[in-house]
């Protein structure tokens, strides 16, 4: 495991790059805060504040990154970082500290492995005291591994060995701490794409695609207790069991409930893979589970909105409608019916009572010709979803039966956003490659889906 406070020699060699690293000191594990050098210093694109750990070229990890408590890390627009698989103990970016990966729409920060298989490498990994993460203009991939008690995240008691089908692609528990994934594109990820058991966060205009497997299954947005949380404008495609996962799991004294708005966004082809159970198929919530989930738009997925038997959503403390059901298939249609087994229906849902009724019109969407929604193997052959395609365009045509119904009498948990003061403290250089510190969630709108 590669420890962010050793030197620059040892730092650069293990990570096979020349990435300025000013983090040369004694960690005497006693103060929380930066540490390092004494003066801020500059790359060609901003001046960073002292102590801060700063990547600006490509890296290729062949062992786990920790970056401590108190100490952050600034990754530049357009770096990539290559995780190698061929290794005794997989990859993790565990981050006990901060972490800023500021990619642009036109530079992107790429997270990526070796020979590009899902499960090559762990995720990144974020600890109790974890203050801030933003993830903004991110391509993450082929995350997932199975952790080994020489892991990071293991010895940092924040997963085990056991875990059903590797780490998440992203994992955030601090109660305390802040987050956004914003404008990223989360794909081909073993097992979940994220998982959250804490903390405030801003999840907007993001892909999630092609998540987990068809053994061990995969959410996109898995949720327990403990967070305060905006989740819009996401197009979540292909999440081999359920696009949101909303649980209240976990809560106790020190752990509150999750507070939670889901709004304007689009599930496409979620599902398919519940083979060991049928545990939901688009969105499950669960274990009081008290969701403002309004004005998304699902589209042939397996199920509807569904909760297990006992022990379901607190309905009181929920909204849970309107919503749009598309449904292609007459199976479609029967597993999202008023009388699906554990569904929940809302009258003011729209839902398509006949193949074909109420196709939402995406402008550009080639789906499996014979898609079924039971196939339960990952092949479009027998009916899966087909890969993501980037050229897809899941706006929606102006003749739309979507673009109205939807509601905006609801309140976004931060309707003023996040502010990220790590990135406050840096000073870019010039305008044209300024970046905001504050993530602010869309309005909603009265359509079906994300804008």
């Amino acid at each position: 495991m590669l420890a962010m406070a050793a030197t620059t020699a040892i730092f650069t060699t293990s990570c096979e790059n020349d990435n300025i690293n000013p983090y040369d000191y004694a960690n005497n594990g006693n103060n929380q805060e930066n540490q390092g050098s004494t003066d801020a210093f500059k790359t060609d694109l901003a001046e960073y504040p002292k102590g801060s750990l700063v990547w600006t070229k490509d890296t290729t990890l062949s062992e786990s990154v920790e970056i401590p408590v108190g100490t952050s890390l600034y990754i530049e627009p357009g770096v990539t970082i290559t995780c190698k698989s061929e290794v005794q103990v997989p990859v993790e970016i565990v981050v006990l500290g901060n972490l800023y990966c500021m990619g642009t729409a036109e530079k992107p920060v790429t997270i990526t492995s070796d020979t590009k298989k899902p499960a090559d490498w762990g995720g990144i990994i974020c600890g109790y005291n974890s203050e801030e993460v933003v993830l903004n203009h991110v391509d993450i991939a082929y995350a997932g591994a199975t952790p080994t008690e020489s892991s990071a995240s293991f010895q940092n008691k924040l997963f085990k060995t056991t875990i059903d089908g590797g780490v998440p692609a992203f994992h955030f528990c601090n109660v305390n701490g802040k987050f956004v994934m914003a404008n990223s594109y989360f794909h081909d990820n073993y097992n979940d794409q994220t998982y959250f058991t804490g903390g405030q966060g801003v999840i907007i205009n993001n892909i999630f695609a092609d998540s987990g497997n068809a053994a061990d299954g995969g959410e996109a947005v898995n949720v327990k207790s403990g967070c305060k949380l905006d989740v819009a404008n996401n197009l979540i495609y292909n999440a081999c069991t359920n696009a949101l996962k909303l649980s209240n799991a976990g809560n106790s004294e020190t752990v509150p409930l999750t507070e939670m708005t889901v709004y304007n966004n689009t599930i496409v082809n979620c599902g398919w893979r519940r083979s060991k159970n049928k545990k939901g198929g688009s969105i499950w919530v669960e274990k009081a589970a008290r969701p403002v989930l309004v004005n998304n738009l699902i589209y042939d997925s397996r199920f509807g909105l569904k909760q297990p038997k006992e022990d379901g959503v607190d309905m009181q403390n929920s909204r849970l409608t309107p919503n749009y059901y598309f449904a292609s298939t007459e199976t479609g249609v029967t597993q999202m019916a008023k009388d699906a087994s554990l569904g929940i229906w809302w009258d003011s849902d729209i839902h398509s009572t006949k193949a074909g009724e109420g196709n939402p019109l995406f402008k550009n969407f080639t789906q499996t010709p014979k898609i079924n929604i039971n196939c339960e193997v990952d092949d479009p052959e027998e009916g899966a979803p087909m890969a993501y395609d980037k050229s897809w365009d899941f706006s929606l045509a102006a003749n739309s039966p979507a673009l109205k119904g939807g509601v905006i009498d609801f309140s976004r948990i931060f309707p003023s956003g996040l502010a990220f003061f790590g990135m406050k403290k840096v000073l870019f250089l010039d305008s044209v490659n300024d970046q905001n510190y504050y993530f602010t969630t869309p309005l909603p709108s009265v359509k079906f889906g994300r804008n």
